[in-house]
């Protein structure tokens, strides 16, 4: 699952703006370019892309999910990197298509895989970004949730290394750290029950440590653990870690 080693890496990139941020979290698609800007990289976005095509997927239903992916291939065609503020997005583009065109290879297809980037990696391990300039107003303790689909990956470490790198900010560890949050797509549809149980479990862990904020590089995760959260009468701040160091930078 570990990205292609040579993925391109420049001051101008295509950003992949995911459905959660388009239906839910356009917060964090905004915090990705003002961070990206502020690094002196140039954005841009395609006004005709879609999906990932994930979805279909996990379901079973290759045939629209190469669909999918062609069109994204189209969208993002050239040679710049794709950014991705999703470490689900992110392998489904440089993984989940990798499986699905195994027996009949897309060059389109396997490009677009090659260039994508999920947006921590690329600024600690691309850009070379190894510390965070930015500051809390007063001693912060973060949870940290590390998404199954960033696992193989050099996500989590970026993560965690920028955000313990901001000044009066603690990431603190809980108990099962590295179980799933139950999510898992449409997993979570399938099996509600399960799904429930699963999330309930991981958020007993996080709130045993009293965090001040939960903090992940999925908003499907986060979706899905702050809404068990909120139903069960104990609400928690969360935030995805680019909404973090923009907010840290005061650049709100």
């Amino acid at each position: 699952m570990l990205p292609p080693p040579t993925r391109p890496v420049g001051n101008r990139v295509l950003l992949m703006g995911t459905c959660l941020c388009d239906a839910f979290y356009d917060d964090v698609a905004r915090a990705t370019v003002q961070v990206l800007e502020y690094l002196d990289v140039t954005v841009e976005y395609p006004e005709d892309q879609t999906c990932c095509g994930q979805p279909a997927f996990n379901s079973g239903d290759w045939k629209a999910s190469r669909k999918v992916a062609r069109h994204c291939a189209k969208v993002f065609a050239g040679d710049l990197p794709v950014i991705v503020p999703s470490g689900s997005c992110a392998a489904m583009n440089a993984h989940g298509n990798s499986i699905q065109f195994e027996e009949h290879p897309d060059p389109a297809v396997q490009s677009f895989g090659d260039r994508t980037w999920e947006v921590i990696d690329y600024i600690y391990n691309g850009l070379g970004i190894k510390t965070w300039p930015g500051k809390f107003a007063e001693n912060t303790h973060i949870a940290f949730h590390r998404s199954c689909h960033s696992r193989g990956t050099a996500t989590g470490a970026a993560a965690r290394a920028l955000l313990s790198s901001i000044r009066n900010a603690s990431v603190t560890p809980f108990g099962q750290s590295e179980q799933c949050c139950g999510f898992g797509g449409t997993f979570c549809v399938t099996f509600p029950h399960i799904s429930g149980r699963m999330g309930t479990l991981k958020l007993d862990h996080i709130l045993d440590v009293n965090p001040d904020l939960l903090v992940g590089v999925d908003m499907s995760c986060l979706m899905h653990l702050s809404g068990l959260a909120q139903t069960q009468g104990r609400p928690i701040k969360h935030l995805h870690t680019i909404q973090v160091l923009r907010d840290t930078l005061g650049l709100k």
